[in-house]
Order: C-alpha cells, then structure tokens, then sequence
C-alpha cells in the first residue's frame, strides 16, 4: 500500500516486509493502550509523525489518503 502525493517530499518508500513490520508494530501498541486510551495513542503518534515529516501539507496529504474507503 504505497500513497504518493504531490506534496510528498520522500524519494523512497517503505518495503512491503518493512510495512508489515509498521503495521505489526501499530497494532500491538493499539492493543498495548487498550481501547479506553487507543484514540489518544493515535493522535500522539500522529502528532510525533508528523513533526518528523515537518511538512503540514504533506501531513494533510497523509490524512485525507488515509480517510479514502473507511
């Protein structure tokens, strides 16, 4: 599942076992928090995440591809 946009600045992609990887890894700690502090979880990373991109367009980018097909 690769999304590029124009916005995007990356020259790489993740590889499909390095997505599997990220995807293990965010459903443990999904699971980790537990569902009463799964939201919050997942704005702090959001948050983290994005200011390691240190672009907001390419954040808002991010999160309208990833509200496609919920």
């Amino acid at each position: 599942m690769t999304h590029t946009t124009s916005a995007t600045s990356a020259t790489s992609a993740l590889t499909i076992p390095d997505l599997e990887t990220v995807y293990d890894t965010l459903a443990t700690a999904i699971d980790q928090a537990g569902q009463d502090k799964a939201s919050l979880f997942l704005v702090k990373l959001a948050l983290l995440n994005a200011n390691a991109l240190a672009s907001a367009d390419v954040f808002q980018a991010h999160v309208q591809a990833a509200l496609q097909d919920l």
